[in-house]
This record gives structure tokens, C-alpha cells and sequence, in this order.
């Protein structure tokens, strides 16, 4: 009988490596094998599917949060992550068919075991076939936000990714070409549905459920809903019923305020965990470098990473909007300013050296504003009035504007600035090092980290959107505000109506899910624009429409070549 393989990979792969389907190091299984016992050699192929999802989720972060406006970098490299950050999207970038291929490989091993198993033979087999269908479907949901326009703009014309069924004999293949945003979405939908109602065990948020099905069907859901200002309302419903299924579960919780500030350090699958509905598990021993992996380009702990993409003016701003966050005594009034590690220089004595950190407007000759720069001069305090000194001969007094809020405004070069006094945090090519830690430290790890897929957070965020696009504003403050007091005990919104419903939910989302590859999408599918007026490598007053082709990457140029068949690019800006 002919061999199954256990790992089909996407068919560019195979033409590319012209020769016959790559295995992964778990053997390959006859259909007669299978059938002797289904459940242990199910559980050999699903593995390889989480496998795989392992390899996937490094670039699939890079394509979600650096076009997002939580980070900055610091210059710019030969790396072609940078692409993601400066919008300069090529279809030779590199990391790319690494997107495009983990993707599909999991989406033909996840259909070959939908292909080989019959449903009902026993609650199980059903379990693990639901969580073939969970990966299948989540896989096609992650290629669409990559590859496809947001769903409100003419889903059913524009392109996303193919729908593929990669037959037993490849002889003469013949592919087809990419499937529109709408149907990829109706398959994805399908998958995660069928999924949900097939898995009735849960063993751990490192494992598909029944629970991260309803999770990944509310957020598709709300990305199908669209806007705030003209959203589809029975995909909004939608969405809120499966967030709200997972709420009611009672299966999750929401971390305290003290154990949330240490989220980042435990592992997904330990029993103190009780936010994380699903998440990828990583482990120390198959991680050979640290360098390449997301926490490494967060932060250098330990002397592991490189610390070469800090925290955005923007996100730093959010964090500091209801009070001073005192990085240098760890005293925090937002709980998410605790993933943050300013980096702080110290003098010889080793104390800390008090300055004060603005933000500068650039402009050139023409008098066109062209960017922005960090100023961070030192403080002299003389009797309670302060001044600060770039040099002997150039020093400037501060005026307070709150002082509780360490905040002062200064009269520099023809203009006035408001910035914040305090400590001086070490620069890399002129951007003080604002580490994030969120990807980092996982049971004490430099740099080891398990990407969320979902939580329990952002259930009420979900629910928050669908209630606010449905009219309901009463009960979107309420989800909205389970979150937001989690992190700010006090301070939760009085008020939530059509005119601040959108800004409030998009900057919760924003300040909660940070660093968790979701920036980059969300700004985009309700209909925003990404607006990065704050200091970076990249042009810094860049402002990009959801409708521009910049928002989504382009088809890697290698997959082109080698798929049998058409492979219709995105349009290049």
C-alpha cells in the first residue's frame, strides 16, 4: 500500500527541492499502520503539526508587530525583517517563504489526517481529529491577514491564499490560484467550527481545544465584522457569542494585578497558568541560537539576544497616560508598564544619573518637518528649580506642567516640549534602549518564550468591540473595564458611547495585547491608519490608509516560480 507521509509540504517546497515530500523526523505511517491503532498514530501526526507550528511562529510574529507602532528600531540592517518595520516590502525577502511554507506544511498535514479519519469512530479519535481541523483552520486564518486585505474592503475580489487539497498522486498537478479574502476566511470559519464541536478534552493550553477553537472564532469574527462606523453586525454577534462562550466556561481567569506583571515568566502549560487558552509551546533544549528568535530582538538579558527594537514613544506615552511609571524603583501604576526594562546607565559611584528625556522635532533645511530625536540632557537641581545642560554654555530651565507626574515642558530651539524627568537610560545610535520583556524569561529563561494565541484578556476585549459595534454601550464598558482594572486598580472608563467607544477599545487592545503580533493587523481592519510620528530608523512621519496594497506582504517570489500553477501577486505600491 502506498505510504502516507506524515508532513506534506506545500507543493512549492516540493518543486523547489525536486524530490519526493519532505519527512519530518517522526517516520511515515501506511494508512494499514494507522488503522492498527488510530489514536497513538494520530498523536504522532498531530505532534508534527505542533512541530511545525513551533518553526512557524518566529516570522509569523515579526509579519504581525513590527508593523505595528509598539516598537522602534534603532537603525537599520541587513536583516530582512526590516522590511516588516519600514514598509519596504519586496517579494525576495527572505523570511518570507518561511511564512508561506510552515503555513501550508501544517495545512497539508492537518488535511491528510481530515482525509485519512472518519468522525464518530470514538471520542478519542474525534479529539484529535478536531484538532486537525483547529490547525488547518487557524493556519488559513494567520496566511489571510498576512497575504489578504482586511476583510471589510471587498472580501469577496480580493485575493488571499490558495485553498488547497494536495492529491495522493502528483503527477500533472495543477493548483489553483489564490482563493478571495472571503472564501479563505468561510474555510478557516468551517475548520475552527468543526473543530470545536469534535474536541471535547482539555489538557492544557499547549493543546487545541475546544476553548482556543471559540477563541480564534471570535477574533476571525470580529475581523469580519469590520468597523466600528459601519460594522456587520451578525459577524459582531457572532463574535461576542464565542468570546462569551469561552467566559462563561469558567475554565480561565484572569491573572491577579501581581501575577499578571510576571505573565511573561511562566510557562503556558504550568498549573498557576489560568489566562492562556492556547498558546505554542517553545522549549529551552530546541533552541540551538538564541539570537534569531522574537525575545532576542526585544532585549539582551544575560548577554543572550540583541536588543536592538525598543518600546515606541507612542506605547511608552500610553503606559504614562494615567500617572508616572517609576522604571527605576519598579514602582508601577500601569501593571503592563511592568514588561518594560529601561536600560539605565549608572556613574562610577553606581547611582543613577537624573536627566530629562524629550522628544525633538527634526527639520531640514526647507523648514519641513522630516522626523523626530530623543534629547536626554542631565538635570541640575538648584533649590527645587531645575535646569537642564547639554553643555556649559547651553542650558535650559524646566517648567513644571505635573509635577507629580515627573512631567516639565522646556524651550528648545524655537519650540516648547513637554518630556518626563528622570533617569538616564542608555542610548543605542541616539534612542534611549526601552527593553521588553514580554517575550523573554519564560521559568526564568533568558530568552525562551511560548507565543499566545489566545487568552482570556482578550475574550473581553472581543467582547468589548462586539457590544460597542452592536449599540450596546453599557456592556462594553463593563468587558472593557475587566481588563483595564486588572492593570489599573480604580480606573476603569465612567463612560463608553459612540464617539469614544472605538479610541478607548483600540487603545485597551492596544495596551494590553502589546508584543503578541496583533498591532500590526488590528489598526488595519477597523479601518484605521497606522500613524508613527515618534523616533526610528524608518521615515518617522509616514501615516499608511488601511486601503494602501502596504498594508499586506507581498507573494514570496519563490513560490511563485515554483507553484504549479498561476500565483497572482499583490499589487506593488
Amino acid at each position: 500500500m502506498k505510504k502516507l507521509y506524515i508532513a506534506v509540504l506545500a507543493v512549492a517546497s516540493l518543486l523547489v527541492s525536486g524530490c519526493d515530500i519532505e519527512r519530518l523526523p517522526y517516520g511515515s505511517y501506511s494508512a494499514e499502520t494507522i488503522q492498527k491503532d488510530k489514536a497513538e498514530a494520530l498523536d504522532i501526526l498531530l505532534n508534527g503539526c505542533y512541530a511545525q507550528l513551533r518553526s512557524a511562529t518566529d516570522v509569523m510574529h515579526r509579519t504581525g508587530e513590527y508593523p505595528g507602532d509598539n516598537i522602534m528600531k534603532q537603525n537599520a540592517t541587513t536583516n530582512n525583517f526590516s522590511q516588516y518595520m519600514s514598509y519596504k516590502h519586496t517579494a525576495t525577502n527572505n523570511h518570507l517563504p518561511s511564512v508561506w511554507n510552515n503555513g501550508y506544511k501544517i495545512i497539508a498535514q492537518a488535511s491528510n489526517i481530515i482525509k485519512m479519519i472518519e468522525e464518530g469512530e470514538s471520542p478519542e479519535v474525534d479529539q484529535k481529529l478536531g484538532e486537525a481541523y483547529f490547525m488547518r483552520g487557524m493556519m488559513y486564518f494567520y496566511l489571510c491577514r498576512i497575504f489578504g486585505m482586511p476583510y471589510y474592503q471587498s472580501p469577496e475580489s480580493h485575493l488571499a491564499v490558495p485553498i488547497v487539497d494536495i492529491p495522493d498522486n502528483l503527477d500533472g498537478l495543477v493548483l489553483p490560484d489564490r482563493s478571495t479574502v472571503k472564501d479563505v476566511y468561510a474555510q478557516a470559519v468551517a475548520d475552527l467550527r468543526r473543530g470545536e464541536k469534535l474536541m471535547t478534552v482539555y489538557k492544557s493550553a499547549i493543546y487545541a481545544s475546544k476553548y482556543s477553537a471559540q477563541a480564534l472564532l471570535s477574533k476571525m469574527y470580529a475581523y469580519m465584522s469590520g468597523t466600528y462606523e459601519n460594522p456587520d453586525l451578525v459577524y459582531a454577534d457572532s463574535s461576542y457569542y464565542y468570546a462569551n462562550e469561552v467566559i462563561k466556561s469558567g475554565k480561565f481567569e484572569l491573572l491577579s494585578r501581581d501575577v499578571f506583571m510576571t505573565y511573561n515568566q511562566m510557562a503556558p502549560d504550568s498549573k498557576s497558568q489560568v489566562e492562556t487558552i492556547f498558546a505554542v509551546k517553545r522549549l529551552d533544549a530546541e533552541i540551538s541560537n538564541y539570537n534569531p528568535v522574537i525575545g532576542s530582538m526585544y532585549a539582551s538579558i544575560q548577554d543572550v539576544g540583541w536588543g536592538e527594537i525598543y518600546t515606541s514613544k507612542k506605547y511608552l506615552d500610553l503606559l504614562d497616560e494615567t500617572g508616572y511609571n517609576d522604571w527605576a524603583n519598579e514602582n508601577f501604576v500601569d501593571a503592563r508598564a511592568a514588561f518594560i526594562h529601561p536600560q539605565y546607565k549608572v556613574d562610577k559611584t553606581g547611582k543613577k544619573i537624573r536627566a530629562f528625556r524629550f522628544v525633538y522635532e527634526i527639520y531640514n533645511d526647507k523648514g519641513e518637518l522630516t522626523g523626530y530625536g530623543y534629547q536626554q540632557p542631565e538635570i541640575q537641581d538648584n533649590a527645587g528649580a531645575l535646569t537642564v545642560v547639554f553643555s556649559e554654555t547651553e542650558k535650559y530651565p524646566l517648567t513644571a506642567v505635573d509635577a507629580l507626574k515627573h512631567r516639565y515642558s522646556i524651550d528648545y530651539k524655537g519650540k516648547t516640549y513637554v518630556g518626563v524627568d528622570d533617569y538616564y537610560i542608555t542610548l543605542n545610535n541616539g534612542y534611549p534602549m526601552f527593553f521588553s520583556y514580554k517575550c523573554s524569561l519564560e521559568d526564568g529563561i533568558p530568552q525562551l518564550h511560548s507565543p499566545i494565541v489566545a487568552r482570556l484578556a482578550e475574550m473581553y476585549l472581543l467582547c468589548a468591540e462586539a457590544a460597542a459595534k452592536k449599540g450596546n454601550y453599557e456592556l462594553a464598558k463593563t468587558n472593557l473595564n475587566k481588563v483595564r482594572e486588572r492593570s489599573l486598580p480604580g480606573k476603569g472608563y465612567s463612560a463608553l458611547n459612540a464617539g469614544n467607544a472605538k479610541s478607548l477599545i483600540m487603545k485597551e487592545r492596544q495596551l494590553e495585547l502589546a508584543y503578541e503580533a496583533d498591532r500590526g493587523f488590528d489598526v488595519y481592519r477597523v479601518g484605521e491608519k497606522m500613524v508613527r510620528r515618534y523616533p526610528g530608523f524608518y521615515n518617522t512621519i509616514w501615516e499608511i490608509e488601511p486601503t494602501s496594497p502596504l498594508v499586506v506582504q507581498l507573494i514570496p517570489q519563490s513560490e511563485i516560480n515554483a507553484y504549479p500553477g498561476t500565483l497572482t501577486q499583490n499589487p506593488i505600491e
